[in-house]
Order: C-alpha cells, then sequence, then structure tokens
C-alpha cells in the first residue's frame, strides 16, 4: 500500500511586520487561507489540518466549509515552532507516515508542485522533500513520522527549515522558484 500523509496549514501568525492578517488577505478573489487548504486537498490527504491562533475565528470561517480541522494553538506568540508543534500533535498513527507542511503566505503555489512533493517522498518515505526557492530549502515539505519528535521539540520562531538544512543529506528538494514571493510586509501585497 502506498505511504498517506496528513496536511498541516500553519495559519497561526498575527503577521505583525504585514499589519494586517495575510491569511486573510485575497488574491485573484480567493483568500490565502483558502487557496492554502485547496492545494492541500488537492493531495488528497489523510487529514487537513488548519493551525490557527491569533484571528482564529475569521481565518477558520474562511475555510470552514471545507473538509478541513481547525486545530487552535493557545500559544501561538510563542513562534512558528508553537505551531508546527500544535499541528504534529494533533496528528494521529492512523493518519499515516508523513506531514505535508504548508503556510499560507505564499501566493505562487499550486496542487501541482505539492503532488510533485507527494510522488517524490512515496518514492522514498523515509527521505523529506521540500520545496526549494531563494538559495534555501523550505515548506512546503513533506516529513516523515520518524522526524516528528525533532518537530515536536522545536522552539521560538524557527520551523522546520531548520531541520531540513541539519538533515540535508536525506531531504529530496524540488525546484520552485515561484514560491521565492511570500507575503510578510505591506509592499508584498
Amino acid at each position: 500500500m502506498s505511504a498517506r500523509h496528513a496536511a498541516i496549514v500553519l495559519a497561526a501568525g498575527a503577521s505583525r511586520r504585514l499589519g494586517r492578517p495575510k491569511q486573510l488577505i485575497e488574491v485573484n478573489g480567493e483568500t490565502l487561507i483558502r487557496r492554502t487548504a485547496l492545494v492541500a486537498l488537492a493531495t488528497a490527504p489523510t487529514r487537513t489540518l488548519i493551525v490557527v491562533g491569533a484571528y482564529a475565528d475569521k481565518v477558520f470561517a474562511k475555510v470552514a466549509d471545507l473538509k478541513v480541522e481547525r486545530v487552535d494553538c493557545p500559544v501561538w506568540d510563542e513562534g512558528m515552532a508553537a505551531s508546527l508543534r500544535t499541528g504534529i500533535a494533533a496528528l494521529r498513527e492512523a493518519d499515516g507516515d508523513g506531514a505535508l507542511l504548508l503556510l499560507c503566505d505564499q501566493p505562487g503555489l499550486d496542487d501541482a508542485h505539492l503532488r510533485g512533493l507527494c510522488a517524490a517522498w512515496r518514492r522514498d518515505e523515509s527521505c523529506a522533500v521540500a520545496s526549494a526557492y531563494a538559495d534555501t530549502i523550505g515548506v512546503p515539505a513533506l516529513l516523515p513520522r520518524s522526524w516528528f519528535a525533532d518537530l515536536r521539540a522545536l522552539q521560538g520562531d524557527s520551523g522546520a527549515r531548520e531541520l531540513l538544512r541539519r538533515r540535508g543529506s536525506r531531504v529530496v528538494a524540488i525546484e520552485a522558484p515561484v514560491l521565492a514571493r511570500d507575503i510578510d510586509s505591506p509592499g508584498d501585497c
């Protein structure tokens, strides 16, 4: 049987640099949180978790009609690691062999890239498969269950990128230059 994955959309941040919730910014008539949830769902995950914190009700309202689950991160203000830990902790053994991690501030993200990540991961489920852009390896990324303990140990405002860097020999990188554009400040909109 082919490996299965869950999807975790990290959408708990306060978007302080932007000054308003980036999750609710519209691109081509669709909020970033909804776009991200839809492309995550296109990968046929066992579950799709939306981790919310700041603006939780407003953010989740944009995806509540989709086949997604709300996961509240009460310590969202501790940084990205808190959101990631919360999402990983919400997974069950039955949810599969890996987790597809996504942010909602990459307007160029599409389901074709995510399906490519999933296909590459299924060729060697012991490795992580991550996106390569702007001279970095990062999310979206699909990480195997064997990495979950390290994800649960992350602290501060760092996410999976540092873990991907440390375990570089066990990471397959898929080029995605369009993901270099993210939305962090008013000039990015």
